[in-house]
């Protein structure tokens, strides 16, 4: 059985992924080394550590009573991410890709689980230069959480589409608002996790694939949301790594109170073909962020994003629902090209 510490119900906790830049040219720099090590003298609610690539910083609060208290750590960790970068003559932005950077000329993070994972994964591993936002929500036990799980689950690309903030790629408009969703695609176990019955049939499968060597753990599954009983939380994994802090406070705000709704909610009917739904949803939320049409989760229409977000089960408070940051990426971008979005990434980063 997989090891469970779940009864802390609707606790949160938050990983943001933050690019790390040389001062003067704006383009990404392999240093994640020094700010994880100038974080280890200072008093921190949470802790900066590594991630795949040396060029990006992740930050995480650790276990908050509430979202308020998350933010507000969230808040703390990215001025002193800035303050530690600024030492060594560098600058940190959030955005869900960076507009400049070429992935597999990155560095790799001297870790020996991701030096492992790129030599398992090869180039599909290198080209992951997507950063996103992991929101974890503390659940009562393993069979409330992955009810939960089943209940936000056809509602998640509407939350891609909101916080769709990555329309660069490789130096080039991609034309896709969030090209992070798609290029996650390159890995194997995306998306949505397979259609199971209950916790039972989730944890067999789990078991299955890890006994087979090819996977370590259920954190070597990269699903839109997945339960993580070590941690007793959903981690929902869905959204683009905003730029605002503003806009990373009302996702997390968001997801909790869904998840609140869920803890509450009837069990939703199992019905695998719900997961062909899905798939149509996600990538309509990449293409065309709030802009496109999903079909509705409950009936068989296809619906806007903003008139979807009037049905949410609970209001999507502090959330834009007509437009996203990818659409001022692209705004700055076309009147002043890439330079200047960078620019504005940083500057908008840490206000």
């Amino acid at each position: 059985m997989i090891e469970q510490h779940f009864g802390r119900s609707l606790t949160v906790g938050v990983e943001e992924e933050l690019w790390i830049l040389d001062a003067a040219t704006l383009e990404l720099a392999p240093a994640v080394e020094k700010l994880v090590t100038g974080s280890e003298r200072r008093q921190l609610p949470g802790e900066l550590k590594t991630e795949l690539h040396a060029s990006v910083v992740e930050l995480t609060t650790g276990v908050s009573e509430d979202a308020d208290e998350a933010v507000e750590r969230l808040l703390e960790l990215r001025h002193v991410a800035r303050e530690i970068a600024a030492d060594s003559g560098l600058l940190v932005a959030a955005s869900g890709s960076y507009p400049t950077s070429i992935p597999a000329e990155q560095e790799i993070a001297p870790v020996d689980r991701y030096r492992n994972f790129v030599e398992y994964a090869g180039p599909s591993a290198r080209r992951q230069g997507v950063s996103g936002l992991h929101v974890h929500i503390g659940m009562p036990d393993a069979d409330s959480c992955f009810r939960v799980m089943e209940s936000i689950l056809p509602w998640l690309p509407l939350v891609l589409a909101l916080s769709a903030n990555s329309p660069y790629f490789e130096r080039r408009d991609t034309g896709m608002l969030s090209i992070r969703a798609e290029v996650l695609g390159f890995l194997p176990r995306h998306g949505a996790p397979p259609a199971f019955r209950d916790y039972a049939g989730w944890e067999a499968f789990i078991e299955r694939v890890t006994a087979s060597g090819l996977a370590n753990d259920y954190t070597s599954f990269w699903w839109d949301v997945r339960l993580h009983p070590r941690f007793g939380t959903l981690e929902i994994r869905a959204p683009d790594q905003p730029t605002s802090i503003d806009q990373t406070a009302g996702f997390v705000r968001f997801l909790r109170a869904l998840c609140s709704w869920a803890l509450d909610a009837p069990q939703r009917e199992f019905d695998p073909a719900e997961r062909g739904v899905y798939q149509q949803n996600r990538w309509a939320a990449s293409r065309f962020g709030p802009h496109g049409k999903l079909i509705h989760p409950d009936r068989n229409v296809a619906v806007s994003v903003p008139d979807l977000c009037r049905e949410l089960p609970v209001p999507p408070d502090g959330l834009q629902t007509d437009d996203c940051e990818a659409d001022r990426q692209l705004e700055v971008g076309r009147a002043d090209g890439l330079h200047a979005v960078c620019a504005d990434l940083v500057e908008r980063s840490v206000a």
